[in-house]
């Protein structure tokens, strides 16, 4: 019976594979994608916004592939796969046979939210595996007693905290629900110790890159909280949210999972991961969140509930319930799965979701086109280098040779340089996230392309401006259709001008 549940988990994990292999290919590069190609190519032990596996990632990812569009989006998607072949894992660690095992991965495969993120290059994608990753070995700790599978927490938690520092919340979480419950023993054990020094060795590079930098993330952050750049979320509505992003059939599932930890005789060995997602619910709360940053949580509840689930479904006359629940999750799955991934022409997801009466969860107050930001923001990116190209090639060849080009944010400078080289364009500057760390290069000021600014601010700063293009795509973001300006003459020497154009948000 194992042995077939495996086969069937895998198989299950199998086809998130494919439906990211299909679906990664359509539209075009995400916004943070052309960010994370050009910080692979700035490999550093920290960055303004982020940790560094990911672009670690994206530069072994390019290395071994390229960075074409499905190249760049394989690993995500294998780390999707693995997190339902991990889900199915925990569910049997807590004691699923086939039906319980099952029920776990397709609950994980069909989650909205998984699908979302697990279909473009982003960390979002690879920190449910390390949560759930450091879960399911604590359970095996929990199970065998053998105290040196610490040191594997401790290796999935340093890196968890390479990849996202929210790893700190989880793994506070999973400290806090050790101590409330009798597993407090094994806070007693050299190995535990060890593993959480070994976790602060994974994390100590990026630690001292931010203590270098005076802590960039941290200043980052209040400026977002300033900016009300966030959509403000309620208790009530960010739990909507919730049950919309894990698939509102899932609900079911991962309260029993809460329940099958906290109030169970079969789940009690295993009342910390209780604890944890309680702790790691109300963290995320009080920080203004966002709506996936609950999601990584979400695995280890559909595991145990599958288990409850199983359990409570062994009884007399509920055999059909194994048949049809599930039927009705991978039917309405595949009704949501438009709203996540890509997988309709862009006229038809129009109309598909004005049918529905549904969208994306926003998580951003910018104004919206056709299209929810999530892909809004894959479309106009080469379009908007061949206008700056068309600028650029009709300077003179000397002039060319001294003139920079400037993007206001770290998706107009990827844009540049990933698609930059074949229209015979510089590496770009900017002064958004880390960008700005990079600085200006060799640059002067003399002669500068400037994307997405004011022509009255930027004559205060130079002697000469003209206009030389404008950027428009029917679907990308509106706050990317912009005019771009040829400027000469910077009034200051750009090093020095250089801390003015600073811009963390």
């Amino acid at each position: 019976m194992l042995k077939n549940a495996t086969f069937v988990v895998a198989a299950i994990a199998a086809a998130k594979l494919l439906v990211h292999l299909f679906a990664g290919r359509h539209y075009g590069y995400f916004v943070d994608e052309l960010y994370y190609i050009a910080c692979s190519h700035h490999l550093d032990w920290g960055y303004v916004d982020q940790a560094p596996l990911i672009a670690l990632i994206a530069r072994i990812s390019g290395a071994l592939f390229g960075e074409s569009l499905p190249a760049i989006r394989l690993f995500p998607a294998l780390a999707g796969a693995a997190l339902v072949f991990l889900t199915g894992l925990v569910a049997r660690e807590l004691g699923a046979q086939l039906f319980g095992q099952a029920l776990a991965a397709l609950a994980v495969l069909l989650a909205p939210g998984f699908l979302a993120t697990d279909n473009f290059l982003s960390m979002n994608a690879f920190e449910p595996v390390f949560w759930t990753g450091c879960a399911y070995i604590l359970i095996r700790i929990i199970k065998t007693g053998n105290p040196k599978l610490w040191l594997w927490v401790g290796i999935l938690a340093g890196l968890g905290l390479e990849n996202k520092h929210s790893m700190l919340i989880f793994g506070a979480g999973l400290m806090l629900g050790l101590m409330l419950t009798p597993e407090r023993r094994f806070l007693r054990s050299p190995w535990f110790w060890i593993a959480g020094l070994l976790a602060f060795l994974l994390f100590l590079p990026n630690l001292l890159w931010n203590i270098q930098h005076h802590f960039p993330f941290l200043e980052l952050q209040a400026n977002i909280r300033r900016s009300g750049r966030n959509v403000d979320l309620s208790p009530i509505q960010f739990f909507g949210q919730q049950i919309l992003t894990m698939l509102p059939l899932s609900v079911p599932i991962w309260l029993a999972g809460l329940w099958h930890y906290l109030f169970t005789k079969e789940g009690k060995p295993f009342r910390a991961l209780g604890w944890a997602w309680l702790f790691t619910t109300v963290v995320i709360l009080a920080l203004n969140p966002r709506v996936y940053y609950l999601w990584p949580a979400f695995p280890i509840l559909l595991a145990a509930g599958s288990v409850r689930w199983e359990l409570w479904l062994a009884r007399p006359h509920f055999e059909w319930v194994k048949f049809a629940y599930p039927v009705l999750m991978l039917a309405m799955g595949v009704a949501l799965a438009p709203l996540a991934i890509p997988v309709l022409p862009v006229e038809a997801y129009v109309r598909y979701t004005k049918t529905l009466h549904l969208e994306q969860p926003r998580v951003e107050t910018h104004k919206l086109g056709p299209l929810p930001q999530i892909f809004a923001d894959q479309f106009g990116w080469e379009e908007m280098v061949q206008v700056v190209a068309r600028a650029f090639n009709n300077l003179p060849p000397d002039v060319r040779a001294r003139t920079a080009i400037f993007g206001q944010n770290y998706g107009q400078a990827g844009a540049i340089d990933l698609f930059g080289e074949k229209y015979g364009l510089p590496k770009a500057i900017s002064g958004h996230q880390n960008y700005f760390l990079w600085g200006p290069r060799d640059y002067t000021g003399e002669s500068v392309i400037v994307m997405d600014d004011r022509k009255d601010r930027l004559e205060a700063n130079f002697t000469s401006v003209e206009k030389v293009g404008e950027v428009f795509h029917p679907y990308s973001m509106p706050y990317e259709h912009f005019d771009v300006f040829y400027c000469r003459g910077l009034k200051q020497p750009l090093k020095e001008f250089w801390p003015k154009v600073k811009n963390w948000d």
